[in-house]
């Protein structure tokens, strides 16, 4: 018999509110793969219990190779639970391999539900519940984080995205050049932890707030579009929507279609106005 891999989410904070089951699965695995095990020490301190099985690391560096090893252990029958710094693994952390790897082995996948920062952001934000989309990092490249924000300037769903302190200012920039100045956003910092921290507000007055420099663990969550306005078939407008776009960050392909999609008109027609 195949062993089980448990994805076991952990606190995004106050370890209090791990899961009972957290530290079970933890004090009876045979293997426990940790992105930091420093970390995973301090936990298991915090939950007062002691691991009986090994513990190896699992990391961005050493994934790919510490996967075949861990998919062994899987397959010779024992159970290797993995977990992340913070929330559940796989989610924007280590871990995707490894599932991808054990499912294609037919190898029993399941996991221990605990706090999220994404939800956590959600919920507490105040914006739209309804509908929302999980954007994980924004890519740190100015041109390549352009072209991503512009992608999603339609986008109607809430919009939920994890960002690096440092780089958070810069986020908002980006968010309020392809969204608008007037999109309401929040960024929450430090969820549940003592200095937690809920902003909310147009985006272009938390990039005001942002200029003074974020700490923390940053989530930023963003209103969705309520919708793009439609755009006639004048030959000016649509080469100046073309060229907002590609401002924006966007390549010019993009700001075809998308110019396309709201003029009603085949992407052909918008590519010979704009060349003519």
């Amino acid at each position: 018999m195949t062993g089980v891999l448990v994805l076991a989410g952990t606190p995004i904070g106050q370890a209090g509110d791990a899961p009972p089951r957290l530290a079970a699965e933890l004090s009876g695995a045979a293997v426990v793969a940790a992105e930091d095990t420093r970390r995973l020490k301090r936990l298991c301190a915090d939950l007062g219990i002691t691991l009986s099985g090994r513990v190896v690391s699992y990391f961005e560096g050493n994934e790919q190779a510490r996967t075949p090893v861990l998919l062994e252990a899987l397959l010779a029958g024992e159970r290797v639970v993995l977990v992340t710094d913070a929330g559940m693994p796989s989610v924007s952390d280590p871990g995707y391999r490894l599932v991808a790897a054990a499912v294609e082995h037919d190898v029993r996948v399941t996991a221990v539900p605990g706090p999220s920062a994404v939800l956590t952001a959600l919920a507490v934000s105040g914006l739209p519940v309804d509908r929302f989309c999980f954007e994980g990092f924004l890519p740190r490249k100015a041109g390549e984080r352009g072209r991503r924000l512009a992608a999603l300037a339609a986008e109607e769903r809430t919009m939920v995205f994890f960002e690096a302190p440092h780089r958070t200012e810069a986020a908002l920039a980006a968010m309020a050049e392809a969204l608008g100045e007037d999109r309401p956003a929040a960024v929450c910092r430090e969820l549940t932890k003592t200095h937690e921290e809920v902003r909310r507000g147009p985006l272009a007055d938390l990039v005001a707030w942002a200029a003074d420099g974020v700490r923390g663990e940053v989530t930023i969550v963003v209103e969705g579009s309520s919708g793009a306005p439609a755009l006639g078939t004048d030959p000016g407008t649509l080469r100046a929507a073309v060229a907002d776009l590609e401002a924006a960050g966007s390549t010019r392909k993009e700001a075809i279609a998308e110019v396309a999609k709201r003029s009603g008109l085949p992407k052909r027609e918008v590519y010979d106005v704009v060349h003519r």
